[in-house]
């Protein structure tokens, strides 16, 4: 039986007048007993394969063009909605500039405030994503020495993304993970530099995140009561991932390779294996860390912590304590100053 001849039969053969889908199937399924003298049964697995096809595509062919038209609407929505999420965005990065511009360059304390404002309104990833591809690409416009002023602004964003807020391990994997695959953008817009994109990118990420560690180490002595209270109820968990910071940057490198382009994973792989003794300084300063901590925290997490509990429930330290919270438990560092700190090192170069 000719396949072809045979589609083009039932096509014109299927009665769509018939009332029900029950009645055109019986009737078309006649027609091809009567018409090619052969049985339903006996039909070869093409025949049959054929046969149901164009029953599906004459039944369903309403269905599926609303489909399509709602498929074309949720994709025009999809890229309204984008377009005014970046409109929404824009309008709030003009507020505060214009909120900065009338306290003035020279109230540091002010603009700290306003900083942290800022951080907790805008999208903290997407802020940070458009500082790494403006720092990168403006680098490679200007900069001669790409390799070392990559290395020093990626560093400097990353401990300036990571250093007040907590140290858990989704923080941290969440900000790695968003400068690097802005990195890997940049990467693949450029086909003929992406090692020299992506080596120092992750070197600088390790340089940072090695000192908001060393940071947090060195401000443990000076932490005060409230916070420490929050370190204690956290202290297990922070203590784990201080000692896995070494697993956690090879588990960055190794997930955004996998979600990249043959090249950029062959690369990244490369660099990361490179790297093997760079990530053995991150493990020792994190472990120093976690030392340092244990040695301060484990009997007050222990012993103290009921009396630290109730020294908290006055009126006078619970403005304090919330405080502590905060200071511990958000991203509030003015990221705005990155972009002016990375681009004042690429002017001077």
């Amino acid at each position: 039986m000719d396949i072809e001849k045979l589609q083009r039969d039932l096509k014109t053969s299927y009665k769509m007048d018939l009332g029900t889908v029950d009645l055109r199937v019986e009737d078309i399924i006649k027609h091809v007993t009567d018409e090619w003298n052969v049985s339903p049964n006996r039909l070869t697995i093409h025949e049959m394969q054929t046969l149901s096809s164009v029953i599906l595509d004459i039944e369903t062919q309403t269905l599926y063009n609303e489909v399509e038209s709602l498929i074309a609407q949720k994709e025009r929505l999809e890229r309204e909605l984008d377009k005014k999420y970046n409109q929404l965005q824009e309008s709030k990065y003009t507020v505060f500039d214009i909120l900065e511009s009338q306290f003035g360059s020279s109230d540091t304390e002010a603009l700290t405030k306003l900083h942290q404002i800022k951080l907790q309104t805008i999208d903290l990833y997407d802020l940070l994503s458009e500082i790494v591809e403006s720092a990168i690409i403006t680098t490679l416009e200007k900069d001669e020495t790409v390799d070392e002023t990559i290395d020093e602004v990626i560093k400097h964003i990353t401990y300036e993304a990571i250093k007040e807020g907590s140290l858990d391990t989704l923080r941290i994997r969440k900000i790695l993970s968003t400068i690097l695959q802005s990195a890997i953008d940049i990467a693949e817009a450029s086909p003929v530099k992406e090692e020299k994109i992506l080596t120092p990118t992750l070197r600088g990420m390790r340089s940072g995140l090695i000192s908001a560690i060393t940071r947090f180490k060195q401000r443990l002595a000076f932490i005060p009561i409230e916070a420490k209270h929050i370190l204690i109820e956290d202290y297990d968990t922070i203590i784990e991932d201080l000692n896995q910071t070494d697993s956690l940057f090879a588990q960055v490198i190794q997930t955004q390779a996998e979600e990249s382009t043959p090249a950029i994973q062959e690369i990244l792989i490369k660099i990361k294996k490179d790297m093997r003794f760079d990530l053995e300084e991150l493990l020792r300063v994190s472990k120093e860390t976690a030392d340092v901590m244990k040695g301060r925290f484990s009997s007050l997490a222990s012993k103290t912590i009921k009396k630290a509990d109730k020294a908290l429930q006055s009126a006078n330290t619970k403005e304090a304590k919330r405080m502590g919270k905060q200071a511990i438990g958000i991203a509030r560092t003015a990221i705005s100053s990155a972009i002016k700190s990375a681009q004042d090192a690429i002017e001077k170069k």
